[in-house]
């Protein structure tokens, strides 16, 4: 049996929209559900599996489950900052990485891609790059059924003597390393489908990321005001609903469930903070997923030193 914890306060819509999640995996014989709460929290669910804990961090009870193996994978929709000092020193590193990245999984026209380092190491050396590169191409193929994952590098051209020393030394790296490194891509071209797995340090990573969350954000309030603007947009819009649906879910960030926390000697899950029933469920699941690929024992043997 696969036993999941999640961090029972994380989260704005916590611990109400945890419990909801926890339900659909209730009749699952093979998966177990535990939530851990707080000193001023209450679950009012006894079927589920509750722990209390000591302090005042359900985030810390959860590590602590994880970290001693009465948990396989841990959820959080709590502060990335805590997740990621948790992540490292308590459940700690694979051996031979030299720092976890947080891996937000994104659309594109043709599928979904992993962003490596999304925001949790803001200040990267070449060869953090390379094993991101490394992790995300493994992560790709064995949790996102990517049959050899492209692998580029995110930069401000496509030649090769673009970029920092950071790009130009990456780049040279990941030329010998063991990935389909498809070259620098531009951040226009990611969301056409340029890559699977695209390499950054995590101060670009993260300004990417929200600019492309900002994006979609405006082009969803362009057209809710398009088709609202008279009867002629409103009948286009009856025509076109459902198209306009399947894109709209397939940019929602709760249909993908997280971002692993990849480099952890065990799953960690970052769910988005605003995470709501349907975004915990499928958080749950894409950790389930983890740990039933066995992606972590993939990197170890691949980054072993």
């Amino acid at each position: 049996m696969i036993k999941i914890v999640i961090d029972g306060a994380g989260g704005d819509n916590a611990p109400q929209a945890v419990a909801q999640a926890a339900e659909f995996y209730r009749d699952a014989s093979d998966v177990e559900i535990i939530i851990t709460q707080g000193r001023e929290m209450k679950i009012e669910d006894d079927p589920l599996t509750i722990r209390n804990t000591n302090s005042d961090t359900s985030m810390g009870k959860a590590f602590e489950l994880l970290k001693s193996g009465q948990a396989d994978a841990m959820v959080s929709a709590g502060s990335t900052a805590a997740l990621m000092v948790g992540g490292s020193m308590i459940i700690g590193r694979i051996k031979g990485v030299k720092r976890p990245a947080l891996s937000p999984i994104m659309p594109s026209i043709s599928g979904n891609y992993i962003l490596l380092d999304g925001g949790s190491n803001t200040e990267c050396r070449p060869e953090m790059l390379l094993q991101f590169a490394i992790m995300g191409s493994i992560y790709a193929s064995k949790c996102m059924n990517v049959s050899n994952p492209r692998v580029g590098l995110l930069n401000i051209g496509t030649e090769e003597e673009k970029g920092r020393d950071l790009e130009i030394e990456t780049y040279k790296l990941l030329q010998a390393a063991p990935v389909n490194f498809v070259g620098n891509v531009e951040a226009r071209e990611v969301p056409l489908g340029a890559c699977d797995v695209i390499i950054t340090d995590g101060f670009t990573g993260n300004i990417y990321l929200k600019t492309v969350e900002g994006m979609g954000k405006y082009m969803k309030s362009s057209l809710k005001s398009l088709f609202s603007k008279n009867a002629a947009t409103k009948v286009g819009y009856l025509l076109s609903k459902s198209g306009v649906r399947e894109v709209a879910k397939k940019a929602d960030y709760r249909e993908v469930g997280g971002a692993p926390l990849l480099g952890t000697a065990k799953p960690v899950i970052k769910a988005h903070g605003s995470s709501d029933a349907l975004a915990f469920k499928n958080a749950i699941r894409q950790a389930i997923e983890f740990v039933e690929s066995d992606a972590i024992g993939e990197i170890e043997r691949a980054i072993r030193p």
